[in-house]
């Protein structure tokens, strides 16, 4: 007699249980798929195979890929960019104030040492001598 279940005289255990090679199917437990809290016992056998994982890449990566790393560099340098140029305005602008007050002084200087001219033409008293000469013929010259 010869087969798969058949043991030759002189090879079975001595003692326990007699466990053949094909019925060793292991239980697993899976989850219960009315209850997600409960396991169930299942043979392996059937269950489905899953499906082989692919090799993960295990190369370091960058935190940021290179595009967003670009779009960052490049908002940070407009901001640091607009910065500079907030306080050049602001520099501008303080010139500017600076120059008007300047002409604005000068200009009010010039304004009152012309009206202490006037005034002062003003107050002062004149005597206007008219001379007229008549001449002969009807004629007459006025100077001043």
């Amino acid at each position: 007699m010869s087969g798969k279940h058949v043991i030759q005289a002189g090879q079975w255990p001595l003692q326990g249980r007699v466990e053949l090679l094909d019925e060793a199917d292991p239980i697993v437990h899976v989850q219960d798929p009315y209850d997600p809290n409960k396991s169930v016992g299942v043979r392996r056998s059937s269950l489905q195979p899953t499906a082989p994982t692919p090799q993960r890449d295990l190369t370091p990566q960058p935190l940021l890929d290179v595009t967003a790393q670009r779009m960052i560099g490049g908002g940070v340098g407009l901001g640091v960019a607009a910065w500079g140029a907030g306080h050049l305005f602001a520099g501008i602008s303080q010139l500017l104030a600076a120059a008007t007050g300047f002409a604005t002084t000068i200009a009010s200087i010039v304004f009152m040492i012309v009206v202490a001219r006037i005034v002062a033409a003003l107050r002062k008293p004149r005597t206007v001598n008219v001379k007229n000469v008549n001449v002969l013929g009807g004629r007459s010259i006025t100077k001043a």
